[in-house]
C-alpha cells in the first residue's frame, strides 16, 4: 500500500503542488479528533470558518477556554453545516469575542441552533454553578474555570446573526467567495457545503462534507452525491467500522423492551435531542402499531428535543417519502397514544416516581450534562433496568465509560454501581458507515487534488485515509490540530 501522509501540528504549511500560494486551510478542530470542528478557509483578504463546534472530549475542552487561534473580530462569515453542539456549539463564545459576521446555514439549521445553543448555555450556567457548590463542599478546585464557557445572553446574541439559506442556493461573499448547501442526509437541516474560491483567473472547489448521513434511513432523503471538486474534507466517524443493519437493531430494540418490562424495570435511553430522539419516536411509533411491544408510557424527557421535535414539524418539505405517507395517514411518529413530552423539571422529576415499566428519553446523549444524569442516577445500579445506546459516545465521556464496562462510574459528584443491563444499538446511527462513506466518495468521477480525512477518533483516521487511498488513489491526508495547507 502507498503510504498516506500526516499532517501534525501547528506551523506545518504543505504545498500540494507548484501553483501560486494564495489560500490557505486552517484546521482549528475536528482533526485528529471527532468533535469541535472548525475550519478557516483564508483567501483575498477574507476569513471565512466552516462550522465552529464545541470539544465534547473531556480532554480536550481547553480548547474551547483558549483563545481562538485568530481574532474572531477579522472573520468575516461563518458557514454551518448543521446544529448538532460539535459543529455549532462554541458560536456565543466566538461572539462575545468579537465576531460579528453573519452565519449562513440551512432555515432548519437556524431554528433549531437557537434552541440547541440557548440549552447549551442553560446547561452550562446549571452546570458551573452545582460545580461551584460542590467543590466548595469538598475543599477543592476543578481542572476548569467554575463558570460556564458562555451564558444564556451570550447564546441570545448568536441569533441575529443567522442567515438561512435554502438547499442549492449559491451564496456570494466578498473576495470571489461562494458557498452552496446541499441535503447531507444528517440530521434536519443539515448540509454538506461547496465552497468556491476566486484564485487569479480560475476557481477552486472545496466541499466540506460536515456529517454524512446513512441511505434509506428513516424520516429524511439520502445524502448528496458530487460529481467533482478540487478539495474534499470528508468525516470519518465511522470509518472503521460498519453499522447494524437497523432492521437487526430494531429488533433487539423490541427484544430489549419486552425483556425490561417482563422485568418491571425502566427502559433509560440517552439520546441526542436531534434526528436521534425523533428516528427512535418513528421506530417505537412503528413497533406500537405493529403491537410487537407493550403499550407503555414514553417520556422524551428534554425541552431540547420536545422543541426540535416541533421544528421537525415546521418542515414536512425535508422528510422522504415514506414519512410524508405517514403524516398523511395521520400515523405521525410525534403524535401516538402514550408519548408525554416532557419540559417541566417537576415533570421531570416525577417520572421516578411511576410504578411499572416506562421508556425515558434523555438528553445529552454522551450522558456530559441534562436530565439523563439524573435518569441515571436513579436507574443504573437497579438489576431490572436496561440503559440503551443509540449513538456515538466519544472518547472520556461518560457514556462511553459505562458502554466500555465501566463498574462504577462519577455521575453528579457520586461514585453509582453499574448493575443495569448495558446495550448498543449501531443501527441507529445518523453517521454513514465505512462502506456508505466510500460509496459517497465514489461519486467523485475526477480525482480531486487532495482529500482531507477529518472528524475521526486517532486510530480511525489513518485506517479510513489508507481505505480511501486505497481505493480512489490520489493525495489523501490526515490533518492535525492547526495544520495549516496552502491550496493552489
Amino acid at each position: 500500500m502507498v503510504p498516506f501522509h500526516f499532517l501534525y501540528r501547528t506551523s506545518l504549511i504543505l504545498l500540494l503542488s507548484l501553483g501560486n500560494m494564495q489560500t490557505k486551510l486552517t484546521f482549528l478542530g475536528g482533526a485528529g479528533n471527532v468533535t469541535g470542528s472548525r475550519y478557516l478557509i483564508e483567501a483575498n483578504n477574507l476569513r471565512v470558518l466552516v462550522d465552529c463546534g464545541m470539544h465534547q472530549e473531556r480532554d480536550l475542552r481547553g480548547r474551547d477556554w483558549a483563545p481562538f487561534p485568530v481574532p474572531p473580530e477579522t472573520i468575516n462569515a461563518v458557514l454551518l453545516t448543521h446544529a448538532h453542539l460539535d459543529h455549532c456549539g462554541f458560536l456565543p463564545k466566538l461572539v462575545r469575542d468579537g465576531f460579528r459576521g453573519p452565519i449562513y446555514c440551512t432555515p432548519a439549521t437556524t431554528e433549531i441552533a437557537r434552541i440547541v445553543l440557548l440549552d447549551s448555555a442553560k446547561l452550562q450556567e446549571e452546570d458551573a454553578e452545582f460545580k461551584k457548590k460542590r467543590h466548595e463542599r469538598e475543599g477543592r478546585e476543578g481542572p476548569y474555570p467554575e463558570i460556564p464557557l458562555y451564558t444564556i445572553a451570550d447564546a441570545e446574541a448568536v441569533s441575529p446573526l443567522f442567515s438561512p439559506v435554502p438547499y442549492e442556493q449559491v451564496v456570494k461573499l466578498d473576495g470571489g467567495f461562494t458557498a452552496t448547501f446541499h441535503d447531507a442526509g444528517h440530521v434536519l437541516g443539515s448540509a454538506m457545503i461547496r465552497v468556491g474560491v476566486r484564485l487569479g483567473r480560475g476557481q477552486r472547489s472545496i466541499i466540506f462534507s460536515g456529517d454524512i448521513g446513512g441511505w434509506d434511513k428513516p424520516i429524511l432523503n439520502d445524502p448528496t452525491f458530487f460529481k467533482a471538486a478540487d478539495y474534499i474534507l470528508v468525516e470519518s466517524t465511522y470509518g472503521d467500522r460498519l453499522s447494524e443493519p437497523i432492521e437487526a437493531s430494531v429488533d433487539k430494540f423490541a427484544e430489549a423492551i419486552n425483556e425490561t418490562a417482563k422485568a418491571g424495570g425502566n427502559i433509560v435511553i440517552p439520546s441526542f435531542a436531534l434526528e436521534r430522539s425523533q428516528v427512535l419516536l418513528y421506530y417505537l411509533n412503528k413497533l406500537l402499531l405493529e403491537n410487537q411491544i407493550p403499550h407503555l408510557a414514553v417520556f422524551v424527557d428534554s425541552p431540547m428535543a420536545v422543541g426540535i421535535t416541533e421544528v421537525f414539524q415546521h418542515h414536512p418539505e425535508l422528510f422522504d417519502e415514506e414519512m410524508r405517507k405517514l403524516i398523511r395517514q395521520k400515523k405521525s411518529p410525534f403524535h401516538f397514544a402514550g408519548l408525554n413530552l416532557v419540559t417541566t423539571v417537576d415533570e421531570s422529576k416525577a417520572i421516578n416516581h411511576i410504578q411499572g415499566t416506562v421508556i425515558i428519553i434523555a438528553g445529552s446523549g454522551l450522558c456530559t450534562g441534562g436530565r439523563i444524569k439524573h435518569h441515571l442516577v436513579t436507574n443504573i445500579s437497579r438489576r431490572e433496568r436496561t440503559i440503551v445506546f443509540v449513538g456515538y459516545q466519544a472518547i472520556g465521556t461518560l457514556g462511553r465509560l459505562i458502554l466500555d464496562g465501566a463498574k462504577s462510574v462519577r455521575i453528579l459528584g457520586q461514585q453509582h454501581k453499574v448493575r443495569a443491563k448495558v446495550i448498543q444499538l449501531g443501527g441507529f446511527s445518523a453517521h454513514a458507515d465505512r462502506d456508505e462513506l466510500l460509496q459517497w466518495l465514489s461519486g467523485f468521477k475526477k480525482t480531486p487534488r487532495c482529500v482531507f480525512v477529518t472528524h475521526g477518533e486517532p486510530e480511525t483516521l489513518p485506517y479510513f485515509a489508507g481505505l480511501v487511498r486505497d481505493r480512489f488513489g490520489g493525495k489523501v491526508l490526515v490533518p492535525g490540530y492547526l495544520s495549516e495547507v496552502v491550496l493552489d
